[in-house]
């Protein structure tokens, strides 16, 4: 299946072909796939994350992606 993958702030290191902050790139992941496996796909340690959204929602990293869907995956932020 086919994913859409945004990533932001540091998280756009882990992009695979340099893409910057929140420009969308695709993923391919075997069906039955979670967020989790994405992050692992990616490269990208769990503790980096702090919220992924498919689809505009926020789900746990358990959450079965779908073929078509749109990941939005961001880090914990600080600043004031």
């Amino acid at each position: 299946m086919k994913i859409k993958v945004k990533l932001f702030a540091t998280l756009t290191a882990f992009a695979p072909h340099g893409e910057a902050a929140g420009e969308p790139f695709e993923v391919e992941l075997p069906e039955g796939s979670d967020i989790a496996d994405l992050w692992h796909k990616l490269g990208i340690p769990q503790e980096e994350v702090k919220v992924s959204f498919v689809n505009g929602v926020a789900r746990s990293q358990y959450y079965a992606l779908h073929d078509g869907d749109e990941v939005g995956i961001f880090p914990p932020i600080g600043g004031g």
